[in-house]
């Protein structure tokens, strides 16, 4: 099977394209010699990835392999395990990478970006830190740590107003908002509709007032039907705000 090493969204190294040999790794012992890395590293070439786990798991699992052989091994092959969606068991190859040399800036940006595949980000921030401190000029570690960084902003302005709705609780008055201020989730809904509203009329009143003002006449008749139908037996809130929010969003989509 031919695979192409370390592409899509995680970065390429450069030890996975490998052409030439690495140094012989001193002889230990008579009796035991180390295994040769040739196949490991003809595979690497040939960018075989059955070969490259294969051959180059050998020379990984043996105790006579050198570091700068198990090292150009383990990268080699967790970029097989990329490239086959299992980032689990890269992200344990980088993990004896940088046991053997912490100092590799490359693994830790990819290792990062790996954990942020996976939705771990406080990992992935703490491995893009790492390469920055190693590397202060590394591009994609700065690009990845600059995105990140961003996209834990943007979590935590949401995070602070989660369960609550697009008006002041503490004020409300009628039954109805105060049923939305009491459910989390309605909370949500209240919130969505009314940035959703905003978006539709700022884009609608671009091109024209009238169109603005008939958005936004809408929106106000909603509340109107809104505030009325609740607690009447066959008005359903929940489902009134789902609707008027999915029709919001079917307009913004145009």
């Amino acid at each position: 099977m031919k695979v192409l090493f370390l592409t899509g969204a995680v970065t390429v190294l450069p030890w996975v394209a490998i052409s030439s040999p690495a140094s012989a790794a001193s002889v230990e012992s008579d009796i035991v010699p180390p295994v040769d890395p040739a196949p490991c590293l003809a595979a690497i070439a040939a960018k075989d990835g059955d070969k490259v786990v294969g051959a180059c798991g050998i020379l990984i699992d043996n105790d006579k392999t050198g570091k700068a052989d198990r090292i150009k091994a383990l990268i080699a092959r967790a970029g097989v395990f990329i490239v086959r969606d299992q980032l689990e068991r890269a992200i344990a190859d980088f993990d004896v990478v940088l046991r053997l040399d912490p100092t590799l800036a490359d693994i830790y940006n990819t290792r990062g970006e790996l954990w942020w595949k996976k939705g771990d980000r406080p990992k992935a921030l703490a491995d893009f830190t790492a390469a920055l401190k190693l590397n202060p000029n590394h591009a994609s570690a700065k690009d990845n740590h600059r995105l990140l960084a961003q996209e834990l902003e943007r979590i935590g302005a949401l995070m602070a107003v989660a369960g609550k709705p697009s008006f002041n609780c503490a004020t409300a008055r009628r039954p109805v908002e105060k049923a939305i201020c009491a459910d989390p989730e309605l909370a949500n809904l209240d919130r969505e509709i009314y940035a959703a509203n905003a978006k539709a009329v700022r884009e609608a009143a671009k091109d024209s007032r009238s169109a603005g003002r008939a958005l936004q006449g809408e929106q106000d008749e909603f509340l109107r039907r809104r505030n009325a139908g609740f607690g009447q037996p066959d008005y359903d809130l929940r489902r009134a705000m789902k609707e008027r929010l999915d029709r919001l969003l079917a307009i913004g989509s145009h």
